[in-house]
Formats: structure tokens, sequence, C-alpha cells
């Protein structure tokens, strides 16, 4: 019933628009100011329109569709070892380095 409420309540500010662009006082000041009020007015009802339908999940097609989690790895997968790393050149010239100056 809110979000019926909040609809109507969104669209009669901008029959007011309507109605000031049609009399011609949209030019005025007073005319201006007249728009931007009523157009407050129907953005925080159709903003409250809004908020209704997200709760009763009516605009789940708008968020991101979360992505599925990457598969577990499989038992015989990880169960294989995995070769120890092999140590650079730039290490075994420090570890021989190292070697030389002890003895």
């Amino acid at each position: 019933m809110m979000l019926l409420i909040s609809i109507v309540m969104g669209i009669i500010p901008l029959l007011g628009i309507a109605w000031t662009i049609a009399t011609g006082t949209i030019t005025s000041v007073d005319g201006l100011f007249m728009s931007l009020i009523l157009l407050t007015l129907s953005g925080v009802f159709f903003l409250n329109a809004y908020w209704e339908l997200r709760d009763h999940g009516a605009l789940a097609f708008l968020q991101k569709k979360k992505e599925a989690p990457a598969p577990a790895k499989t038992a015989a997968a990880a169960a294989t070892p995995t070769a120890p790393k092999q140590p650079n050149a730039a290490s075994q010239n420090k570890e021989a380095a190292l070697k030389g100056s002890e003895g």
C-alpha cells in the first residue's frame, strides 16, 4: 500500500510542474522555485517507492550477480607433490663464496 501511495504522491508534483509550464509562469522566479520545490517532493516520494521495491525484491535484476566460487582442488591434485624450488645462480655463488671464506 505504501508503494502505491508513494508513486501517486510522486506523480502529483510532476503534474504541478506541467501546470506551471502550461500557464507560462515557469519563466518567473516564483515559477522556477515552485518547480524546484515540486521536483524535490517528487524525488523524495520516488526514492521511497524505490526503497519499497528494493525491499520486496522487485529490483533484483539491477544488482550485480555474485561470481561462483572457484572449484575446490580434487584430492588427487592436492596430493601431488611439487618439485622443490631450485636456487638460482646468484644464491649458489653466494654460498660458494661463504664456503671459500670459511676454510
